[in-house]
């Protein structure tokens, strides 16, 4: 196996082609895991880096991504950006992710220039930092996590999960992709929890997942290598899909960013 951090920042630096009319053209390569498609989050971050090389004067404010297909993992995937506006604050572009075969996903994006304002957030506060023998391994993410709950547990419990998380030393302005990445990793999980005797290792043997929908707000600017908290629930499962959406977190308890997702989850017996 690579080394896995700098395999995800190589994956996060993507290679301007020629435009195409109005649009910007960039290719990202996939990460080398063991892994028979593309991950989810790497898209998101791919997404993320392809909008801040588009509109550079701005920072990423919001994500709404679509999953169309899987993507193929011996396949770089190309980004065509397209900016339907620019303005002195906003700037909205569309992105469409695909492959040889077609489109693998495509994404709304909205960035904005920094201001100031008027600030109030409600919240419950952050908890303790966990110490590290709370330290979690989990193969997609190469940093340090911490969690109280062990989310391959089978026993029934509430729909909820929360870890923290610090990368090591790296550029703020992957801040943003870097997070979007680790808000794809659980929350299928996170809604599996009610359900006795399953878990999130069960994907292709006691259920079959794959996200639809997933989107990502930015509320302040924020690092990746300090401690953050990402808190999630899943308020619902029904109809063979999953909702779920979290908060992220710093370690005194600023709100920097928030997230959704939904997923198709398809036990046995709702397959057909």
């Amino acid at each position: 196996m690579p080394d896995l951090w700098n395999d995800l920042l190589g994956c996060l630096d993507l290679t301007a082609r020629p435009s195409l009319d109005d649009e910007s053209v960039f290719e990202g390569r996939n990460q080398q895991l063991e892994y028979y498609r593309v991950f989810g989050g790497q898209l998101l971050g791919q997404f993320i880096r392809a909008a801040d090389l588009t509109c550079p004067e701005k920072s990423v404010k919001s994500l709404h991504a679509l999953f169309a297909r899987e993507g193929r993992t011996d396949e770089p995937i190309r980004y065509r950006v397209r900016r339907h506006h620019e303005g002195r604050s906003f700037a909205t572009v569309t992105i469409v992710a695909e492959q040889s075969y077609g489109v693998v996903a495509t994404a709304s994006v909205s960035l904005h220039a920094e201001a100031e304002g008027p600030e109030h957030q409600s919240v419950p506060a952050a908890p303790p930092l966990l110490s590290a023998e709370h330290k979690v391994t989990w193969d997609l993410l190469p940093w340090e996590t911490r969690s109280a709950v062990d989310l391959d547990d089978t026993a029934s419990a509430p729909p909820e999960f929360e870890f923290w998380m610090r990368t090591p030393d790296v550029d703020p302005q992957l801040a943003p992709a870097i997070i979007a990445y680790a808000t794809d990793l659980n929350l299928i999980g996170t809604a599996l929890r009610p359900i006795e005797g399953v878990c999130q290792r069960g994907n292709g043997t006691a259920f079959h997942s794959a996200v639809t929908s997933h989107s990502v707000w930015f509320h302040r600017p924020l690092r990746t290598d300090d401690w953050l908290l990402l808190r999630q629930h899943s308020p619902l499962m029904a109809g063979s899909r999953c909702f779920g959406r979290g908060d992220v977190l710093t370690e005194n308890g600023r709100l920097v960013a928030s997230y959704a997702q939904e997923a198709m989850v398809r036990f046995p017996s709702e397959v057909g």
